[in-house]
């Protein structure tokens, strides 16, 4: 049986799928160096407060975060035609940390949404450069376009590094290249609504892209509009990745894995996949989150820490079961 012909899960896993999302929603809620409780939610402004302010936009935030990067991982996929890249080991992340640099430069004053802008039009111009490159490798040879992703990504990393080692911004840099959530406050998340908006757009073009992922001369011959399609791909990988570096900062693997997991059990139909890719990656950061704020209690390891370790391992058991496999 092949991942196309398993189908979309029984009622019984979805019904555990979200049971689950939805406790580790509420259990983020609660996690923290101030201890909280139901009752004291409803006895203690202050307690409210703390939960408005601080621990529902921090949760809302892993959840749009993650979901939005899975689905670009899922995209970026699609658009590349290979299992084993992402936007952070593809050259997109490094990209849009670097057009920050470049806006802080030209205006260090700008605003949030600004930065976004131009770490977007950077993230486009990164991730289009590596697509035309990646698609001059050899098909036969899957893990040769990963590889290649990891050194691009690390050169335009390495140029971002140097120039604000030169300027003396290399604490500011490090932000954009660690994610973590621990500055999230009402008021400095919003940005991430745009990315789930773009979510959104991706679930409303999934047959699209699902006939894109059959090549270009496929495409073509089924009546697609294959260069509309792709471009409006490497708008929502780019806008995304830029939107949540800039919020957040990079957060590896999570776009890698998830879509990878996902299509063991769900196959691969867009159509079909990508609500459960939005929720697996929301349910990954959110978890990987609370671990952060747990292992070192009261202090906090940043989420692309916890992911770096969390993504490998589960990295390195889908590889051992393909081969397997194979």
């Amino acid at each position: 049986m092949t991942a196309a012909t398993i189908g979309r899960p029984g009622f019984a896993f979805q019904a555990i799928a979200i049971a689950t999302l939805a406790a580790l929603f509420v259990g983020s809620l609660f996690v923290g160096v101030t201890n909280l409780s139901i009752r004291s939610l409803v006895s203690d402004p202050e307690a409210l407060r703390l939960v408005m302010v601080s621990r529902l936009p921090r949760t809302l935030a892993a959840l749009l975060a993650g979901s939005a990067l899975a689905i670009a991982g899922l995209v970026m996929q699609t658009l590349a035609r290979n299992r084993f890249v992402e936007p952070a080991t593809a050259g997109t992340a490094q990209s849009a940390a670097l057009g920050i640099l470049v806006v802080t430069l030209v205006w260090p004053n700008a605003a949030l949404g600004w930065k976004a802008a131009g770490a977007a039009a950077t993230a486009l111009a990164g991730t289009s450069l590596f697509l035309m490159l990646a698609h001059r490798l050899p098909p036969t040879q899957p893990f040769l376009v990963a590889l290649f992703g990891l050194v691009y990504g690390g050169v335009i990393g390495a140029v971002a590094t140097f120039l604000a080692w030169r300027l003396d911004l290399l604490q500011y840099v490090e932000v954009w290249m660690t994610g973590e959530f621990s500055g999230i406050l009402r008021g400095r998340y919003e940005l991430l609504w745009v990315a789930g908006a773009l979510v959104a757009l991706a679930l409303w073009t999934a047959d699209r892209l699902t006939i894109l992922s059959m090549g270009r001369d496929a495409s073509i011959g089924l009546g697609l509009n294959y260069a509309g399609v792709l471009r409006f791909g490497l708008v929502i990988v780019s806008a995304v990745t830029a939107l949540i570096v800039v919020v957040v900062g990079t957060i590896p693997f999570v776009g890698l894995v998830v879509p990878n997991i996902v299509s063991r059990f769900a196959g691969e139909n867009l159509r079909h996949t990508l609500p459960w890719v939005a929720g697996g990656g929301a349910a990954l950061v959110l978890a990987c989150d609370m671990i952060g704020r747990l292992i070192r209690f009261p202090y906090e390891v940043p989420v692309g820490t916890v992911l770096g370790v969390v993504g490998a391992v589960l990295f390195l058991i889908l590889l051992l079961g393909r081969n397997r496999n194979d």
